[in-house]
């Protein structure tokens, strides 16, 4: 159980405790300089003077550091995850109950420029709030600054925030919004998660075992204390967004994206500006891990799955490790097409015995090479729907998936026994 008010800056400090925080007190410009200085570090990382500001970086970029902003075990991530429902209590109240410090404009703030062929300075980390009829959404959405007062926001077709929006379009109204940054890790993790509509600060609740604390901005969106807080609307107005490298170090598309018009800007007393750098550690974990109890939920249908992992190869997203006690032959096919079933964007899945460690590469290379016959354990789904992050798609969007069934076969499984040390 953890206290439900947790701040941002609170983990950093647990982080630095811990001796988890390599800090640089240097200065470091948010136009390149600090991606640079990040990539040659894989842990968490505060940067002490970005401007006259600390910038804290992939403090969630490795499966260690969400194991204990979750207050979970590594190994049992999927596990535990899979078992809560999004049911827990939110208590509101009517203002902060820290002092927030006003700012005119998006221009006082360290929003970082990642690489040279980016679109502009994008904020990573800012969890964008809405609520249009009744009806309320968190999620992490990355935003492209224009302006001291604009930002174009990547609202993926027909997730929950682009169906907000579309709704107040329709009726031709303004949709309320509030972007959060430096939130609690786990308010982070949920607002990544693929749970009903509404439910996102309930799943954190949930997680933490204690009420989730939210309080009321002047638009009337309800948000989660933070480091830092915009308010604002989106209207009709649409701009270029991108590029923008995503999770496969590949630069994703240029699209045409809503305009968010920011009316108001605050922050705590010494903020934290928190960056999630693309295709690093923490964009990659927070984009795949929601996905691995899904995959587990919907494969424990068809076979006893002991674990689910998205690789680090596949970027955390496009390849699913997936470990059973096989019990009849036909299960590792069904787990295939009930991985695929459960994500999407899945483009390989690799069904693995309960003797294979699926966070051992070589095991699972070892796996593929010693029980798989392709003309018979390979499954092959053509003309599938793809992810837009995957550059080898073809140009009408779909792929071709593969299932591998690396798994013995029951009748011989004695020739397959592995010596131990």
């Amino acid at each position: 159980m953890q206290d439900s008010n947790v701040m941002f800056s609170t983990f950093i400090e647990t982080l630095r405790e811990d001796g988890e925080l390599f800090e640089i007190t240097t200065p470091a410009s948010p136009k390149y300089e600090l991606t640079q200085l990040s990539n040659k570090h894989k842990g968490a990382m505060l940067f002490h003077n970005v401007n006259g500001w600390k910038v804290a970086v992939n403090i969630l970029g490795t499966r260690e550091l969400l194991a204990k902003a979750l207050d979970i075990p590594k190994e049992e991530i999927v596990h535990t995850l899979s078992t809560i429902e999004p049911d827990g209590t939110v208590r509101i109240i009517d203002k902060p109950r820290e002092e927030m410090i006003e700012e005119t404009d998006m221009s006082k703030l360290p929003i970082l420029t990642h690489y040279e062929n980016d679109g502009g300075a994008y904020i990573t980390s800012g969890i964008v709030i809405s609520e249009y009829d009744g009806v309320e959404n968190a999620s992490i959405h990355r935003l492209m600054v224009i302006d001291g007062k604009k930002v174009a926001a990547r609202l993926v077709e027909g997730r929950h925030t682009d169906n907000l929006y579309q709704r107040a379009k329709k009726d031709n109204k303004q949709l309320p919004v509030a972007v959060a940054i430096g939130v609690d890790p786990v308010i982070l993790y949920a607002a990544c998660t693929r749970v009903p509509e509404g439910r996102e600060f309930h799943y954190a609740s949930a997680i933490k075992g204690e009420a989730v604390e939210l309080f009321r901005c002047e638009n009337g969106i309800k948000v989660p204390p933070c480091e830092i807080l915009l308010e604002g609307y989106i209207d009709k107005e649409l701009h270029n967004e991108g590029g923008f490298v995503d999770i496969t170090g590949t630069y994703d598309n240029t699209r045409l994206q809503p305009v968010i018009h920011i009316t108001k800007i605050l922050h705590r007393k010494n903020p934290i500006y928190h960056a999630i750098l693309p295709s690093s550690g923490e964009h990659k974990i927070l984009m795949g891990i929601p996905y691995e109890p899904l995959i587990y939920k919907e494969a424990q249908k068809y076979a006893r799955v002991k674990n689910v992992i998205l690789s680090d190869g596949g970027c955390c997203y496009l390849h699913a490790l997936i470990q059973i006690s096989k019990r009849h032959e036909h299960e590792p096919e069904a787990v295939i097409q009930a991985a695929f079933k459960a994500h999407r964007s899945l483009k390989h899945v690799v069904v693995v015995d309960d003797d294979i460690d699926i966070f051992s590469p070589l095991d699972v290379e070892y796996a593929i090479a010693t029980r798989v016959q392709a003309d018979k354990d390979l499954h092959i789904y053509p003309n599938q729907r793809g992810s837009s992050l995957d550059p080898s798609r073809k140009t009408d969007g779909t792929t071709t998936k593969i299932g591998i069934d690396a798994t013995c076969e029951l009748a011989r499984k004695n020739e397959y026994q592995r010596i131990t040390a």
